[in-house]
């Protein structure tokens, strides 16, 4: 049995930071992409409402986007790790141009100070996720319970259009992304496959907690967004 000083980690657990380092890193990266791609767009309001006007376009591109979240959850493993991160940057970028249009609703300061406000809840509860002993397993299947009720919630706002039931969507949408973040984080750092560092299915593990981190970030942006954002006159 080996035997670990006080203060010093084992190879398992210096394996275990090293992943999910890799994982926020590639989290990173695709914020970078996301945010870059709706700069670009912002840069020329011509283009987003170009993109906008034509609905058959921006519905398309919205329906792609769905179905590369949905293949690259289900399938990421399984591809080459190639193919992983291109479609994983793709879909950060595809992300970009649809988020663009906030800077059509909402002033660039209010997007800016949303931000940051997801940024540091964000990192809070991911430490929270990461560092606690308790099991957030029964939270987790509480928050994904609430974010039925949210998508089910928002569709049938969709036609009724109440402000009152858009503010309360946005509230519960924060409680759930907000848990979600720590019970995905420690569900990712579980996931770990040890020895396995270096591989391509290391980096695949990788990019797939990236990807559910990731989704979690954006969704809690905008739920924060239609709180606390100013609209453009």
């Amino acid at each position: 049995m080996s035997y670990n000083p006080p203060g010093l980690m084992s190879a398992a657990e210096i394996e275990s930071r090293a992943f999910i380092q890799k994982v926020y890193a590639w989290m990173s990266v695709g914020l970078a992409v996301t945010g870059a791609c709706a700069l670009y767009m912002a840069s020329d309001p011509r283009m987003i409402m170009a993109l906008v006007q034509n609905k058959i376009l921006f519905y398309g591109l919205m329906i792609a986007e769905l179905g590369l979240v949905v293949f690259l959850s289900g399938w990421v493993k399984t591809m080459e790790v190639g193919t992983a991160r291109l479609a994983f940057l793709f879909y950060a970028a595809l992300s970009g141009v649809t988020l663009s249009v906030i800077f059509l609703v909402y002033t660039r300061g209010s997007i800016a100070n949303a931000f940051f406000l997801t940024g540091g809840m964000f990192a809070v509860m991911s430490a929270y996720g990461y560092l606690t002993k308790t099991d957030l397993t029964s939270m987790g299947n509480f928050m994904m319970m609430g974010l039925v009720g949210v998508i089910l919630a928002s569709v049938v706002n969709w036609w009724v259009k109440s402000p009152a039931v858009e503010w309360a969507v946005s509230i519960l949408s924060v409680i759930v992304f907000t848990g979600l973040t720590a019970y995905d984080t420690q569900k990712i750092k579980a996931m770990n496959v040890i020895g396995n560092a270096g591989t391509d299915e290391d980096t695949k593990e990788a990019i797939s907690g990236a990807l559910t981190l990731y989704l979690d970030f954006i969704n809690l942006f905008l739920s924060l967004l239609r709180l606390t954002g100013r609209r453009r006159d």
